[in-house]
């Protein structure tokens, strides 16, 4: 693929608060007022560049994506360790991290609830992956037109290949709120990785078969800074990676469990409109858009790349998301609401190579 060991880190950018003018230079739709231009990629890549982990160094804030990261289509990374997308049934476990998440309960349609969550994050999450799969929705299958088991490069999948799998039923697999200590205040990379294994551990998937179409979701509490979120070091409002990337910080997490993909998704809210707050839906409806949209960025991004960068990314290191993040409201490719047995959900639009652009649905392949 071209990208160096220190770039494989896939992470979701916060929106910068361009200007209208930049935003339409960029070929964007102007958004509404209340809704800042938020970049929801890894530091750099908002300038085109490919993926670089920031290790220290601030993140590039430029006004638009090169006109490559809206045109060029998505090639096979060749997969990292054998892996390169998500094959089976995609697999969610919600990892609830840290004592400061509260005491639990129940609502009335049986997700956990916490005391320690002000603006119901962890409904939300649970809400989302338990419709992903339902409803007949096809937002799921624009990721399912993605394969391994291709040639490196190729830009297509061939009648047979084995594609990125379908949530049918729903994704939720598990929840777990691991109070056993307080969560970091700023969480290593490796610190993160390490709470993923031992939440495969958890759940009872020691091998690394039951791995295989499994993601581990870290959602750290407000007020912390899960590798530097919400600091100006910062910059991105989630990401995801797998336990065995050496680029991150602290070094790569041993796992007894085979390969363990895993997403660092903060407290998004804690940085409201610049991490989506109100993107979709004004008022209320929209105070968790952010949470849907920039969580459901980082599923779609795991499932078409569980090792990055070995799945699915096009020349300069976009993701499929990436390459549709803040891309206006509306539309065929710009974010909305989508309608799952759970509930109506923000969500981004994801590229196509079947046409070249963004979407919101597509016909599920098999």
């Amino acid at each position: 693929m071209g990208i160096s060991p220190t770039s494989r880190r896939m992470r979701l950018r916060a929106l910068t608060g361009l200007s209208a003018l930049a935003l339409a230079a960029a070929g964007f739709a102007a958004a509404p007022a209340a809704q800042a231009a938020q970049d929801d990629r890894p530091a750099g890549e908002f300038a085109g560049q490919p993926h670089p982990y920031r290790h220290g160094a601030h993140p590039v804030k430029e006004a638009g994506r090169s006109a490559a990261a809206r045109t060029t289509n998505l090639r096979y990374g060749g997969g990292v360790d054998g892996i390169g997308v998500t094959t089976g049934a995609p697999k969610v476990y919600l990892v609830f991290w840290g004592s400061q998440w509260g005491s639990q309960g129940t609502d009335a349609n049986g997700y956990t609830t916490l005391s320690g969550d002000p603006k119901g994050e962890a409904v939300r999450a649970q809400q989302l992956f338990k419709g992903l799969g339902t409803n007949s929705e096809t937002w799921s299958g624009v990721m399912t037109q993605y394969c391994e088991g291709v040639a490196t490069g190729a830009t297509s999948c061939p009648s047979g290949s084995t594609h990125v799998g379908y949530p049918t039923g729903g994704a939720l697999a598990g929840v777990w709120v691991d109070e056993s200590a307080a969560a970091p205040g700023q969480a290593t990379g490796n610190q993160l990785a390490a709470e993923a294994v031992k939440a495969a551990g958890h759940f009872g998937n020691t091998t690394a078969a039951s791995n295989r179409n499994a993601q581990y979701v870290v959602l750290s509490p407000t007020g912390t800074h899960p590798d530097g979120f919400n600091t100006p070091n910062g910059g991105f409002c989630a990401w995801h990676d797998w336990n065995g990337d050496t680029t991150l910080t602290g070094g790569a997490a041993p796992s007894p469990y085979g390969d363990v993909a895993f997403t660092n998704d903060p407290y998004v809210t804690d940085m409201g409109s610049s991490c989506g707050q109100n993107y979709v839906n004004s008022g209320s409806a929209g105070t968790l858009d952010g949470v849907t949209i920039v969580y459901g960025h980082e599923y779609s991004e795991t499932i078409t790349d569980q090792n990055p960068a070995g799945g699915w990314t096009d020349a300069t290191g976009y993701e499929n998301a990436d390459k549709c993040s803040w891309n206006g409201v509306g539309g065929t490719g710009g974010a909305q609401n989508v309608a799952f047995a759970t509930g109506s959900f923000a969500m981004q639009g994801t590229w196509s190579n079947g046409v070249s652009g963004c979407q919101v649905s597509h016909a599920i392949v098999h």
